[in-house]
């Protein structure tokens, strides 16, 4: 009896983020109709916002899922920006633009899982590490060629074609589905999530922990790839600023998804998706509530305490379980 308790409750506690995201989106809408804005306006902005977010952290999702993380996640994505810019302006050619974000996003993942997995560099370390070199080759090429305020940028018209709704869905849809295909349908993702839940007896098995790594980043890095391109269709312009808050961002959006950031066999890969947009519409309530140059200050130390609230809650479904990482 008492087992299936404690089995209701954790069932209960896995549906709070979508409940979460449900309660979120009423909440905005009623926040946006009170103060008088366009609600069609106000859900594209946030859609825009949260489709570059959910397709990253989703990549993202399978390097948490092995117990780790990568910190250059932003940086990664303003570089395979900055370079797709620089492409078109040279050769004024899209498809080579598009070649060269999805090339530079998986070299980017790529270059980590290398440095993580073959020379046994903490991963942690390689992406604190790539950040600051990419960021600091982006920044040189943006103020080199446009400016630090004014940035690079392309015309408007050139991506205009993809700056609707059917073709954003469409890109999430495709990417998310590959995403559960790989995670929950193939050896590779419960393979990944044995080696996050205990590595050593992972080993033991048998299981080649460099090998799903290596994958693990490759699917990142398609993230990466496919958000840079859908930033630039959203502001065909690149700043020094651009995706900066993304690296955080990811972290946050998985854990109010439901998913632990220790990984494992607990690790969700809708988590990034749901997570992605309850943070996005948290964050654009609380832009519009609180209306004043402080707004942004107050909004991520808010953001910071329901950030608290939520690991806590969502910790309650694996506390009293044995073997923890």
């Amino acid at each position: 009896m008492e087992k299936k308790k404690i089995n209701k409750i954790q069932r209960l506690i896995s549906l709070l983020p979508l409940a979460a995201l449900l309660i979120l989106l009423g909440v905005f809408c009623l926040v946006v109709n009170v103060n008088g804005y366009r609600l069609d306006m106000y859900l594209k902005i946030v859609f825009n916002e949260a489709v570059v977010l959910a397709i990253v952290a989703t990549g993202a999702t399978f390097i948490y899922t092995l117990g780790t993380f990568d910190i250059s996640l932003g940086a990664s994505t303003l570089f395979a920006a900055t370079l797709g810019v620089m492409t078109y302006n040279r050769t004024e050619n899209l498809i080579l633009m598009i070649a060269v974000i999805m090339a530079a996003g998986m070299s980017c993942s790529l270059l980590n899982a290398v440095l993580a997995s073959i020379f046994h560099i903490p991963a942690f370390v390689t992406t604190v590490a790539m950040m600051s070199v990419l960021t600091a080759v982006s920044s040189q090429i943006i103020t080199t060629n446009g400016g630090a305020l004014g940035g690079i940028s392309i015309p408007s018209i050139v991506v205009k074609p993809f700056d609707n709704m059917i073709f954003k869905v469409a890109a999430l849809a495709v990417f998310f589905a590959l995403s559960v295909f790989v995670f929950s349908f193939m050896k590779a993702g419960r393979s990944m999530k044995f080696v996050g839940g205990n590595p050593l007896c992972a080993y033991l098995t048998g299981i080649r922990a460099d090998r799903y790594t290596i994958l693990a980043f490759i699917m990142a890095g398609l993230g990466i790839g496919l958000g840079a391109f859908l930033t630039l269709v959203y502001t065909p312009s690149v700043t020094t600023s651009t995706a900066s808050s993304i690296g955080m961002n990811i972290f946050i959006a998985i854990v109010f998804g439901g998913m632990p950031i220790s990984g494992g066999a607990r690790s969700k890969i809708y988590a990034a998706l749901v997570g992605g947009f309850s943070y996005m519409l948290l964050n654009d309530i609380l832009e519009i509530v609180i209306d004043s140059s402080a707004a942004y200050g107050i909004t991520q130390i808010i953001s910071a305490v329901f950030f608290l609230f939520v690991v806590y809650i969502t910790g309650m479904n694996y506390r009293t379980q044995m073997l923890p990482r």
